[in-house]
């Protein structure tokens, strides 16, 4: 049975086993310790917000969400900056899950402007996935990145 839940530190093993594989999933070294101290921090500091589904106490999946501001609305609005299902979990209706409490979670949120997120051109499964959910492709902007 699929349980979703808000994650907290008891739930850091699981957590950052699959952070790691998500990771991996973008061509980046395996590193839990580093993947650990990272979840621990945005936990402690209450700087993210990180859904889990669980499936007999076994971690399927996790949704990670930042808050940011916009400030043409004056508002908060949240970044959906993760989303991961492992290999097992999908096709289950995992990722749907925790994009339903994602959006539940913003729209609880009285202050809330929306949730906005990126995904690669190139991962086709996933845009069809949050298409089929209602959100909107952007097109009036264009995001510019300067990497360090």
């Amino acid at each position: 049975m699929l349980e979703i839940k808000r994650a907290t530190s008891d739930d850091l093993d699981q957590l950052t086993g699959c952070f790691n594989l998500y990771r991996g999933f973008y061509k980046q070294v395996s590193n839990e310790l580093k993947c650990r101290e990272f979840l621990s921090d945005r936990l402690v500091r209450n700087e993210s917000v990180i859904f889990i589904v669980n499936s007999d106490e076994v971690m399927a999946g996790f949704v990670q969400l930042y808050p940011c501001f916009s400030s043409i609305s004056l508002k908060r609005q949240w970044i959906l900056n993760d989303l991961f299902v492992k290999e097992k979990f999908r096709r289950l209706g995992v990722a749907k899950m925790l994009l339903k409490q994602a959006g539940k979670f913003g729209k609880a949120d009285l202050n809330c402007k929306g949730l906005t997120l990126k995904t690669g051109s190139y991962n086709f499964n996933a845009q069809k996935l949050y298409e089929s959910m209602n959100w909107l492709k952007e097109v009036d902007y264009i995001s510019y990145n300067l990497d360090e």
